[in-house]
C-alpha cells in the first residue's frame, strides 16, 4: 500500500512537471536547471570539468534553439493561414508572435503592414462621430503601424521592391502624402522599369505635389507600352485632365 502511494505521488508530480513545462516557453534558466539535474553539471572548476560541461551545455542549447525556431515557424504558418482566410486581426497577432523569434525577417514586417492596412480600411464610423471618434483613432493607429512595418521591411531588405511599392501606395492613397511616396516609388521603378501599376501610383504622387510634367511623362510611357487597352485609356484620361487643368490655370 505504501509503495502504491509513493508511485501515485511520483506519477502526479511527474504529470505536474509536464503540464508546467508545456504551459510556458523554455528559457535558458530552465535549461540550466534541467542540465544540472539530468547531466550532473554543477560548478565545474578543472579544465576537464569545464570542457565536459561546455559540450553538454552546447548540446542542450542547440536543442532549445531548434525548438524555439520551430515555434516561430509555426506561428508564421498559422498567421499565413489566417491571412488567406482574410482574418487580418488574427493573422497580424500571429505574425507579431513570429517576429519575437525572427526580429530581422523583412517578410514578417511586410505582412504585419499588410494586415494593419486592411484593418485600417475595415474601421467604420458607425456612430457618426467624425474625426474625433474612436474609429478614426483606431484607423490612424493601424495606418501608422502599417507605415512603420513597411519602413522596417525596406530597411532590413533595401531591395524589397514589393514593400517599397506598397509603402508608396499607402502614402499616396491612405495618408495623402505624395512627397513621402515619391522616393519609394522612384526607387521601385528604377529596377521594375515596366511596372505600370507603380507608374500610375507615382504619377498620382507627382500630381499631388504639383509636378505635372513628370506625371504626364509617366502617362506617356504607360501609353507607349500598350500593356492593355484599359491601362492605355486610363493613362490618356489622366493625362487629358492634367493638361486641361494646366490650360485653365494659365
Amino acid at each position: 500500500m505504501k509503495k502504491c502511494r509513493i508511485r501515485l505521488f511520483a506519477a502526479v508530480a511527474a504529470a505536474s512537471c509536464i503540464v508546467a513545462f508545456a504551459s510556458c516557453s523554455p528559457t535558458y534558466k530552465s535549461v540550466k536547471r534541467m542540465q544540472r539535474m539530468e547531466e550532473g553539471v554543477g560548478n565545474p572548476t578543472t579544465k576537464e570539468e569545464l570542457e565536459a560541461a561546455i559540450k553538454k551545455y552546447e548540446k542542450r542549447a542547440m536543442d532549445l534553439t531548434l525548438s524555439e525556431e520551430q515555434t516561430g515557424i509555426w506561428y508564421k504558418i498559422l498567421a499565413t493561414r489566417y491571412l488567406d482566410l482574410q482574418m487580418y486581426g488574427k493573422a497580424m497577432g500571429y505574425f507579431q508572435k513570429s517576429l519575437e523569434y525572427f526580429p530581422d525577417n523583412a517578410n514578417l514586417y511586410y505582412y504585419v503592414g499588410l494586415c494593419a492596412t486592411y484593418l485600417a480600411n475595415s474601421q467604420l464610423d458607425f456612430n457618426g462621430q467624425g474625426a474625433t471618434s474612436e474609429y478614426m483613432i483606431k484607423k490612424n493607429n493601424y495606418l501608422k503601424l502599417a507605415e512603420n512595418a513597411f519602413i522596417q521591411a525596406v530597411s532590413i531588405n533595401p531591395k524589397y521592391y514589393k514593400a517599397m511599392y506598397t509603402l508608396g501606395v499607402l502614402y499616396a492613397f491612405q495618408l495623402n502624402d505624395g512627397a513621402k511616396a515619391i522616393p519609394h516609388l522612384e526607387k521601385f521603378l528604377s529596377t521594375q522599369k515596366k511596372d505600370t501599376d507603380g507608374m500610375f501610383v507615382l504619377a498620382r504622387a507627382y500630381v499631388m505635389e504639383g509636378e505635372y510634367e513628370k506625371a504626364i511623362a509617366l502617362y506617356d510611357k504607360i501609353i507607349s507600352y500598350k500593356s492593355n487597352d484599359e491601362n492605355v485609356k486610363t493613362a490618356k484620361d489622366f493625362k487629358k485632365k492634367i493638361l486641361d487643368s494646366m490650360t485653365k490655370n494659365r
